[in-house]
């Protein structure tokens, strides 16, 4: 399958190694342009391409960028691709140590419902609660004891499905988590975020999430990283 990914942190990075590994055509674009992103397409097995190509790059387009950043991708950079494309979100809002407030999620908007709103593209919600190293180097195979699941949410269910089975390929158990507007749930603040839960933990930690806490669990979160960060 051909796959695109904008953004090459490590998230990205990581998910193009082991995509590409899985014999998947990767093409990885970054905010620095093709020959900003050469050296690391060439080190993970992907092509390296401009946002525009690996946005129209294949069924399965990942973005994952800083929040802060969507707002600069080109303009209508979806409006041509096709609808049966399947757009994933990885990011995550932190209002206090990277992206500064955003109004609408402040107000009560999921990360990724934002998100879907800036790109005017449903988008589905995953790989978000899981730090690069742990998806680099803890996958396993299915059936495995201790394996992480990761939790997939998103609005229509065909694309849902094809993600829920790019997570299992990739060595975690993947669990349905429901629409966008669940997806608060796996954000900062819960229990689910960075917690690497196998596939008996996790759907409790998703039942059980407080929305009424999730705001200042993440607001506290970030200021402790802020400080950490500024010494």
């Amino acid at each position: 399958m051909n796959i695109g990914i904008i953004g090459a942190g490590s998230i990205g990075a990581t998910l193009a190694r082991h995509l590409n590994a899985l014999g998947h055509e990767i093409s990885l674009a970054n905010s620095r342009g093709v020959e900003g992103v050469t050296t690391i397409a060439a080190s993970v097995g992907a092509k390296p391409v401009t946002v525009r190509d690996a946005a129209h790059a294949g069924p399965i387009v990942i973005v994952t960028i800083p929040q802060k950043a969507i707002t600069d991708l080109p303009p209508g950079l979806f409006d041509d691709v096709p609808a049966d494309v399947v757009v994933v979100d990885t990011g995550n809002y932190y209002p206090e140590f990277r992206d500064g407030h955003i109004g609408a999620i402040d107000a009560g908007q999921t990360d990724s419902e934002w998100v879907s709103a800036q790109l005017k593209r449903p988008v589905v919600k995953a790989f978000n609660n899981i730090q690069a190293g742990s998806l680099d180097t803890k996958g396993l195979p299915r059936g495995a004891p201790g394996r992480i699941a990761l939790p997939v949410s998103g609005d229509d269910p065909r694309a849902r499905q094809q993600i829920l089975q790019l997570v299992d390929a990739l060595g975690f158990d993947a669990i349905d988590a429901g629409p966008l507007s669940e997806s608060w749930r796996q954000q900062p603040g819960t229990a689910v975020y960075c917690t690497d839960l196998d596939a008996e933990k996790l759907p409790k930690a998703l039942a059980a999430a407080d929305a009424t806490k999730v705001a200042e669990v993440r607001r506290q979160n970030d200021l402790s990283v802020k400080a950490m960060f500024s010494r």
